[in-house]
């Protein structure tokens, strides 16, 4: 079982201390957050420990469902500088979000708005095939911005154009699935972490209602190969996720 842990919990340190953190419990993965502040990542930096990596890609003021097309051709630019960070480190893989709407778009263009994510989800992962970096796409939790919270919706999408999605699991919990029905064959890299179903809490395994161990045995059983990325809010979170991931798999 591949185990790690975004750096999202060390968002307002030092990408180094969260890195060094991550490592001193024995984890093999981090994933990085390729946004504010770490939008320049020292590569030398990651080369310094023994980490293998994967990048969610920037979500902060980035859509690619914009249906301004300046604003979604910068936002997919962005995304694909994650890709080509991906392709120099070797990158197990790349975390892209769907994108987001607004009242107006989602008033009158609701279908414009998923149209064009769906092009720029297509181009994007033309652009990390060809690069040779696993691009997933992730499903969303069921606030008002977001598009792709049904899994149905964003698997069929995903499986008829050959892409790939990143099971998150707090996501779907949000969004109201429960633990049997979250597997799809499309998965291909997971977020893991922990809420109650009111809010997209982010909390440490163990601490919410969540059933992980049916999700994580069916995943394991359908042979999923990928990596489950611990995506919690602190550091003490993270300690306390992974002896939860080591205590009961």
């Amino acid at each position: 079982m591949k185990i790690g842990a975004s750096t999202l919990a060390g968002i307002e340190d030092d990408l180094e201390n969260t890195l060094e953190f991550i490592e001193s419990l024995g984890m093999d993965y981090a994933e990085l957050v390729h946004q504010y502040p770490f939008e320049n990542i020292d590569i030398d930096l990651l080369d310094s420990f023994k980490l293998k990596y994967s990048i969610h890609s920037p979500f902060l003021d980035v859509n690619i469902a914009s249906l301004q097309s300046q604003t979604r051709k910068n936002a997919v630019r962005q995304i694909k500088s994650s890709i080509d960070l991906a392709n120099k480190i070797d990158g197990k893989a790349v975390v892209v979000h769907p994108g987001t709407t607004s009242f107006l778009a989602d008033k009158y263009f609701k279908n414009e708005v998923i149209n064009v994510s769906n092009e720029s989800m297509v181009e994007i992962g033309k652009y990390g095939e060809n690069l040779g970096v696993l691009t997933t796409f992730e499903n969303m939790p069921i606030f008002d911005t977001m598009i792709y919270s049904n899994m149905e919706e964003l698997h069929d999408f995903l499986k008829n154009n050959n892409l790939h999605m990143t099971l998150d699991i707090g996501h779907s919990q949000h969004a109201g699935y429960p633990a049997n029905e979250m597997y799809f064959d499309s998965i291909k890299h997971v977020h893991i972490h922990d809420n109650f179903g009111d809010d997209d809490s982010h909390l440490a395994l163990g601490e919410g209602s969540i059933d992980l161990k049916h999700i994580v045995n069916t995943l394991e059983k359908n042979n999923y190969d990928g990596i489950y990325i611990i995506e919690v809010n602190d550091y003490d979170s993270i300690k306390k996720s992974y002896q939860y991931m080591k205590n009961n798999f």
